[in-house]
């Protein structure tokens, strides 16, 4: 048995992957948000053994509790449609990524990212941080009209960090348990002031610390924004390559999504936002809740959170590892 903080020994056998009909299930899921059936691929086991205990998140604060629930799923689908607003972050994407040939391998790269800056060591997240850096690096161009975007540019890393937290704080408000017991009425503030941090390691600046400070920078990118691309919209409301049993459970997540969108973002989107709170969207929402609950109850705890409790010594060994 090695300790937290160590070097992990080297593996002999790959994780067996999940077996029986809810194996299946829980192997689908992990494999479309991971990268790997087992849901416990290289990154993951780093998570659990690379660097101290100290991580950049608190194991029992608000970002843990934000990260930790599926809520994410509809909070990442909100975030593409609201970063994709922006003409010049979606050229970026556009010209310098394979989503529509394989939108699994991106999601699985974005989910990293988000597990190992949540749930990692102080040392993993850096390392991670300075991973994406490079990547920007390499993200550069100029659009069809003219304009010159790089992904490295603060003001579109600032846009990026501000779809995002506005995405995964209004997916767990909506759909989430209710923080306040936990952590007071401001819970909100506490995360998007703590999760800031992810952002200036990227290199973003001018970054809001509360939740009306939030919907004040977004408003303020209103004069840049654009409507975001039918094809576009259609392609990650409903992307290829789902099962026939996924169909009808992705239908719920973006369904979802599109009642979560920031009023800045959501005429752009075409898509009724969060002023939309009539009987059917509240039906709506309830019926997202269900999913994601029945979701937890077959897949348990995810094996990237697991990793990051053995760490840091507030979870057993995972059977994995």
């Amino acid at each position: 048995m090695h300790r937290p903080g160590t070097a992990a020994p080297p593996r002999t056998t790959a994780p067996a992957a999940p077996a029986g009909p809810l194996g299946r299930v829980r192997g689908t899921f992990r494999a479309r948000v991971a990268g790997d059936p087992t849901g416990a691929p290289g990154w993951v086991r780093e998570i659990a053994v690379v660097g101290g205990r100290e991580g950049w998140f608190d194991p029992s604060g608000v970002v843990w509790a934000v990260h930790g629930g599926l809520t994410t799923l509809v909070g990442g689908l909100v975030a593409l449609l609201g970063q994709a607003a922006h003409p010049l972050a979606l050229a970026g994407v556009q010209g310098h990524s394979n989503y529509r040939e394989d939108p699994w391998a991106r999601l699985a790269g974005t989910a990293r990212w988000l597990a190992v800056c949540t749930f990692g060591s102080a040392e993993l997240a850096e390392r991670d941080c300075a991973r994406v850096r490079g990547m920007h690096r390499r993200v550069r161009g100029t659009t069809a009209d003219g304009r010159a975007y790089s992904a490295g540019d603060p003001q579109l890393l600032r846009w990026v960090h501000l779809a995002f937290t506005d995405a995964f704080l209004a997916a767990h408000r909506e759909l989430g348990a209710d923080l306040a017991p936990r952590f007071g009425p401001r819970w909100a503030d506490a995360y998007v002031r703590d999760w800031a941090r992810t952002a200036r390691a990227l290199g973003a600046g001018d970054l809001p610390g509360s939740e009306a400070e939030l919907a004040e920078a977004l408003a303020g990118f209103a004069p840049v924004l654009e409507p975001v691309p039918a094809d576009l919209r259609r392609f990650l409301l409903a992307p290829p390559g789902l099962s026939r049993p996924e169909v009808p459970f992705y239908a719920g997540l973006s369904g979802a999504a599109d009642l979560l969108l920031s009023p800045v973002v959501a005429p752009l989107a075409g898509a009724p936002g969060r002023s939309a709170r009539g009987p059917r969207q509240r039906l709506r929402l309830a019926a997202t809740r269900a999913q994601l609950r029945a979701l937890r109850a077959v897949t348990g705890r995810e094996p990237w959170e697991q990793a990051g409790r053995f760490r840091t010594g507030t979870g057993p060994r995972p059977d994995w590892l």
